[in-house]
């Protein structure tokens, strides 16, 4: 196993691989979420100078590289079930969702829904981005939006070729903003695991709650996933 991780290695340092991973002295081999998730690429544990590594069974070689790199070991490799994969990623980042929440107090009215916006100009920044952050003051910024305009809910909603967020106001919802849709995934995902859902579940409906401050308020929202034809639909209730 370790053998074939080496061949992975060796091959992807030789071609270069397709997005790099911002060094951090303090990562500790851990993976940014949104990396892991897009990859299917989990370092598991270190040991005796060597890093385990759960993987999807389609795995990019070239990523495997760039976690050779950063975390500076030799990798061994384990080829996990998709399914399964996902449930212990889901778990592995349950401990970092205190971390997440904590971003997003810290960050308080730095950004509106309309920065953001104009930010998204290019959405691939944010899906190639090795670093939660963006993804996270997404979530800020809708959930300050929401906190200012006394919005009951927040309504995430993909369609086929676009991805919408509403808000409901005095009961009545209205558009707010609409991302590029190649986002939806990875925007449910960590609103998911902030909220301690199963990630791995796409086709049963899951409740949950996150409890945050935003500008220095609590906020309890709880959290509804719905399937549909065009991927979870998600509402957020600010209590």
């Amino acid at each position: 196993m370790s053998g074939h991780a080496h061949d992975a290695v060796t091959q992807g340092d030789r071609t270069g691989a397709p997005a790099e991973l911002e060094l951090d002295a303090g990562h500790g081999g851990r993976l940014p979420f949104a990396y892991a998730k897009r990859q299917g690429i989990l370092v598991d544990e270190v040991k005796n100078g060597v890093a385990r590594v759960l993987c999807r069974p389609n795995v990019n070689s070239l990523s495997l590289a760039e976690v050779r790199r950063y975390t500076g070991l030799p990798l061994k490799l384990e080829i996990l079930p998709p399914d399964k994969f996902d449930s212990i990623l889901q778990k592995s980042y349950e401990h970092g969702t205190s971390q997440a929440m904590q971003m997003i107090g810290e960050m308080g009215d730095e950004l509106d829904l309309s920065s953001i916006a104009q930010q998204m100009s290019e959405p691939e920044d944010l899906l190639e981005s090795e670093d939660d952050a963006p993804i996270i003051r997404l979530i800020n910024a809708m959930l300050t939006e929401a906190v200012k305009e006394n919005a009951s809910d927040i309504h995430i909603e993909p369609y086929e070729n676009r991805l919408v967020i509403r808000f409901r106001v005095d009961g009545v919802l209205r558009e707010v903003l609409e991302p590029a849709r190649v986002l939806a995934p990875i925007l449910v995902s960590r609103i998911k695991v902030m909220a301690k859902l199963d990630i791995a579940e796409k086709r049963l409906p899951q409740d949950g709650r996150i409890s945050l401050k935003i500008a220095n308020r609590a906020v309890d929202v709880r959290v509804s996933t719905l399937p549909s034809a065009h991927g979870e639909r998600v509402v957020l209730r600010l209590l």
